[in-house]
């Protein structure tokens, strides 16, 4: 065992980059849930944009390309799960499920081609001055585009859900869709458009494993990322600067017990694996124990327009 191999700085930046599709994902369930609805089909979503993204910018060369087409293939299939949920009336938790199902199996099929081939690289941004900086340098302003996008979507969506208009009705349609309602406002129009948001963040998400962590296409790549964005949803009380702090957490367990195995500590391999999951399910625990802890007061109920 050598734990002076371990390099906290390096461990520290990796966190970022670990952290990321999770973040994203997080992050666009956070505002779904918001609104009142209980989307569980991101993992499927999360693997539709990994392939797409991925297929995208093999294809064209270029990972920019790729993102954005993960982004419309994330909300594209979130749209399906919309239609289901809010027109059709289905239960959310089952076409949760099924989207994810579906999500896999989907991803299976069109990533088939592809398994093998490695994916275009995306250059790494070194902020000029900032990444000079001793110690911070390196950590927070040497990554990849997408690291400081994904800041940045939480940083707008905390200022739009609280600071807005738009934030604020998006909120009153999640805590009581019938007072909303009752006021005007479309109730159906601003979930479809959460929804989208979404799913266009998991795409991301997504596409973010495939063509920048990994990068390759392998099937399940996702492995339950999309399972872990949805707890730390619960664990951030649908706050955008907690889940921040959520993603970041379970990326720094992650990164940790890879430099763990790497050092030979010794505790089987198996364990260190588990950890960052059996944590979040520890975290989670806890909560549940606090009881109400901010859900949104219509978070998983049936919307009925009245005339």
């Amino acid at each position: 065992m050598d734990l002076g191999q371990i390099n906290p700085l390096l461990l520290l930046a990796s966190l970022m980059v670990a952290a990321t599709p999770i973040l994203l994902a997080a992050i666009g369930e956070a505002v779904v849930e918001k609104s009142g609805v209980l989307n569980l089909g991101v993992e499927g979503m999360m693997i539709t944009g990994a392939v797409v993204g991925f297929a995208i910018g093999v294809n064209t060369g270029a990972p920019s390309i790729g993102f954005i087409a993960a982004a419309c293939a994330g909300a594209a299939l979130s749209m399906l799960f919309g239609v289901l949920v809010l027109y059709l009336k289905s239960n959310q938790v089952a076409t949760g499920l099924g989207l994810t199902l579906f999500g896999l199996g989907l991803s299976a099929l069109i990533g088939k081609p592809y398994e093998g081939i490695k994916a275009p690289t995306m250059a790494k941004w070194e902020i000029p001055l900032l990444s000079d900086i001793p110690v911070l340098g390196p950590i927070m302003f040497r990554h990849d585009p997408m690291v400081y996008v994904s800041l940045i979507i939480v940083a707008l969506t905390w200022f739009v859900l609280t600071r807005t208009r738009a934030g604020l009705i998006l909120r009153g349609v999640g805590e009581n869709h019938n007072a909303a309602h009752a006021l005007g406002y479309k109730v159906i129009r601003v979930r479809l458009m959460a929804i989208a948001f979404g799913g266009a963040c998991a795409g991301l998400g997504g596409a973010y494993i495939s063509l920048v962590r990994v990068p390759q296409w392998v099937e399940g790549m996702t492995a339950g990322a999309g399972w872990i964005a949805l707890a730390i949803v619960v664990f951030a009380s649908w706050r955008p600067w907690r889940v921040l702090l959520g993603a970041y957490l379970f990326g720094g367990i992650s990164v940790l017990q890879l430099n763990l195995q790497a050092a030979g500590v010794p505790i089987p391999v198996e364990i260190l694996a588990m950890s960052p999951y059996l944590i979040t399910i520890m975290v989670l625990v806890v909560i549940s124990l606090r009881g109400n802890h901010g859900a949104p007061g219509s978070l998983g109920r049936e919307f009925h327009a009245t005339h």
